[in-house]
């Protein structure tokens, strides 16, 4: 006889897209990055896995959460270069895929719109 527990492991996401999930979440919390939802769904697909599976209340959520705090306690010690790093491999000019991580939102602007341009990055 099979459990739910049986079930569950035998169809358990790789490790990998677990800790992928958990780094965009925790760079997405550490850096204020917004989640390109499509670009993101497209990468847990072709790891064979669902976004709701790996969200807070999925079957794996719990796994992701834990692995979330210690990549965002990691990230948080030396938060400038993480953050330029995941940028660098999944923002709009990223070289593992473009557009997973998107720039924050400013307050109160649209989201479309852009700082101005006297605007100096953050030091």
């Amino acid at each position: 006889m099979t459990t739910l527990a049986d079930a569950q492991i035998r169809n358990a996401p790789p490790p990998r897209a677990l800790e992928f999930a958990a780094y965009i979440f925790a760079a997405a919390n550490v850096c204020g990055y917004r989640i390109g939802v499509d670009q993101f769904d497209a990468l847990l697909q072709k790891q064979g896995v669902n976004a709701a599976d790996v969200g807070p209340r999925g079957p794996f959520g719990g796994k992701v959460q834990t692995i979330f705090a210690l990549m965002s306690n990691q990230m948080q010690l030396n938060r400038e270069q993480a953050c330029l790093a995941v940028a660098g491999e999944y923002g709009p000019e990223g070289n593992v895929t473009k557009n997973v991580l998107l720039p924050a939102a400013m307050e109160g602007a649209p989201a479309e719109a852009k700082p101005p341009a006297d605007a100096k990055p953050a030091q």
